[in-house]
């Protein structure tokens, strides 16, 4: 091999060693969203917290005091979110959405069932209110001018109902429902398999990504915690 070439491979080789690695990234994008949403949460809800608990919502689920009425606030407000997301999947105005079609974790048709079963209980299902209504219009909005913030909010979104979402439905049944075990905690198929098809789904869809489009969807997840935290919020309204 010409000396030069050997030259070129380890110039290639610095270079790469002395660019900054993220968190994460050596396992795929999925990971490095996965990293900086943990850091989001305070030390009782993930081991990687570092979030000061500011707001009620983000106390231990056991020193909640929820109501039947503030809980159904929460499902409907996140169903119109659900409903919203589901549209833009299937619309696709970007071509990438269409990759996230039919994943099984869809959750509109599920708390559909749920609000025939509060009906059935003899409950009035209200209509939306202002934090899904606000959110729900954001999303619009970013899915048609900024896929990678888009995406980030999608990924949060699904990801963090089939995992601390699930925990919280279970405490709050307990505590109002008679531990009933509604719809929207539970997953046509193996869940762990659902959210590994949508992690490879997502790993493929950011290696087209720069750098900086990368960087941008990260930077959206504290925006996602934001608007998803007024939401659970309603469960203690």
């Amino acid at each position: 091999m010409p000396p030069r070439n050997g030259v070129v491979v380890v110039s290639a080789a610095t270079a790469e060693k002395a660019r900054k690695r993220y968190p994460g990234e050596a396992k795929g994008f999925v990971e490095e969203m996965r990293f900086v949403a943990m850091k989001l949460h305070t030390r009782d809800q993930a081991k990687e917290g570092e979030k000061e608990v500011k707001e009620p919502e983000e106390r231990p689920v056991t020193k909640w005091e929820p109501s039947v009425d503030g809980y159904l606030r929460f499902l409907v407000d996140s169903k119109l979110v659900y409903d919203t997301l589901e549209g833009i999947i299937e619309e696709a105005p970007i071509p990438i959405y269409a990759e996230f079609r039919n994943t099984g974790l869809e959750r509109s048709e599920k708390l559909e069932k749920d609000f025939e079963w509060f009906k059935e209980q003899g409950y009035t299902i209200p209509e939306p209110s202002s934090p899904g209504i606000t959110y729900a219009q954001y999303l619009k909005e970013l899915s048609e001018k900024d896929p990678q913030a888009f995406i980030c909010h999608f990924y949060n979104i699904y990801f963090a109902h089939s995992a601390g979402g699930r925990m919280i439905g279970k405490k709050v049944a307990e505590k109002i429902l008679d531990n009933k075990e509604l719809e929207f905690y539970k997953w046509d198929g193996e869940l762990s398999q659902l959210l590994q098809n949508v992690r490879d789904k997502l790993n493929k869809v950011a290696e087209s990504w720069t750098r900086e489009e990368k960087n941008h969807c990260l930077d959206e997840t504290e925006k996602s915690f934001k608007h998803s935290g007024e939401i659970l919020r309603l469960i203690l309204s």
